[in-house]
């Protein structure tokens, strides 16, 4: 089942016109940063939501349709922030605090005033909105699907500028994703500076920060 607009439509019978969907990507790898983006879906979409006829959960879709969707939901959106935080500052905070820290970023590189929130599982307890907090919510909720994309792709582009600098480590491909091909370049070349050094898979291998391979 696509993700629909009935939260956003329950929001707008509370007064809430203007409510961000927010989603992050990233969270789990071992390189790279995290990234979170925010969207708002502009009222006559929400109206007809068959304008984003396409955008899902973004780890249902293909690189090819996620793609089409980022420019469609750019095209349409009233507005969209996207938050980037560095492995550094996931290794010096957390995951979790660098993920919330991703977000707050992406709602205030937001356009546009907001009126409430509406994000995939994590709440954001510091920031004084109405917001709820939807398990799943990039399967569920039109606004986090949609920022679910623009957060994978923008990403995603990232991990393949990383690749450049790096590409002993096959970031193109897997993204910075525990995967065993990442496993074996991270044995035969030890960590770069973009991996995240605290992460507990990692914290067997050598702690060399290497150069540019």
């Amino acid at each position: 089942m696509a993700p629909t607009t009935e939260y956003e439509q329950a929001m707008r019978r509370r007064g809430l016109t203007r409510p961000a969907g927010i989603d992050e990507a990233g969270r789990g790898c071992w390189a790279g940063p995290v990234v979170a983006a925010a969207v708002v879906i502009a009222p006559d979409v929400l109206d007809n939501p068959d304008i984003l006829t396409g955008v899902d959960d973004s780890k249902k879709m293909s690189a090819a349709a996620r793609e089409r969707s980022y420019d469609l939901i750019y095209a349409h959106a009233l507005g969209v922030g996207v938050g980037v935080v560095p492995a550094f500052l996931i290794d010096a905070y957390g995951i979790v605090p660098a993920t919330r820290l991703a977000m707050s970023i992406a709602l205030l590189a937001l356009p546009c005033a907001v009126d409430a929130l509406l994000i995939d599982a994590l709440p954001l307890p510091d920031l004084p909105l109405p917001q709820e907090a939807l398990i799943k919510g990039d399967a569920r909720c039109l606004s986090i699907a949609a920022a679910s994309v623009v957060a994978k792709v923008f990403r995603d582009r990232l991990m393949r500028t990383a690749d450049l600098a790096f590409p002993s480590y096959g970031f193109a491909a897997h993204k910075g994703y525990g995967t065993a091909e990442h496993q074996r370049a991270i044995d035969q070349h030890g960590m770069c500076h973009i991996h995240r050094r605290t992460f507990r898979p990692l914290l067997g291998f050598v702690n060399d920060i290497h150069a540019i391979h």
